[in-house]
């Protein structure tokens, strides 16, 4: 999770089968306050994702996918900012050891990935 200015807030470490969408309680729940939007891609076009965002009285930002039949609205112009999270993690990748995983396991993976966003955040 990044903020409006793309740095880290907080990070989910996560087998590499598992879907993103499930884990968007536990990074609201990092949050002090509600997020007055939350930008996400189509993956988390789910009843149980936006239900939670209605729950926290957040604006979806997220596109609908094909295959919903209630195809509704989102706002472009602030879906736009969805590729800051992308470019935090293309941040943290310019580090080699983090890019190709030499850490074994998942807790000192974590702690560089912790490590990397807290020397980005000084940037």
């Amino acid at each position: 999770m990044v903020d409006a200015l793309g740095n880290g807030l907080h990070l989910v470490l996560t087998p590499g089968q598992a879907a993103d969408s499930p884990q968007l309680p536990v990074l609201l729940a990092a949050l002090p306050e509600s997020p007055g939007a939350v930008v996400a891609d189509k993956a988390y076009d789910t009843n149980a994702v936006l239900d939670t965002l209605a729950q926290q009285q957040a604006e979806a930002v997220i596109p609908p996918k094909a295959t919903r039949l209630d195809q509704r609205g989102y706002d472009d112009n602030l879906y736009a900012d969805r590729n800051k999270v992308e470019r935090f993690f293309g941040r943290l990748k310019e580090a080699r050891g983090f890019a190709t995983r030499y850490e074994k396991t998942a807790s000192s993976f974590l702690a560089v990935a912790h490590l990397l966003a807290a020397l980005d955040w000084m940037r």
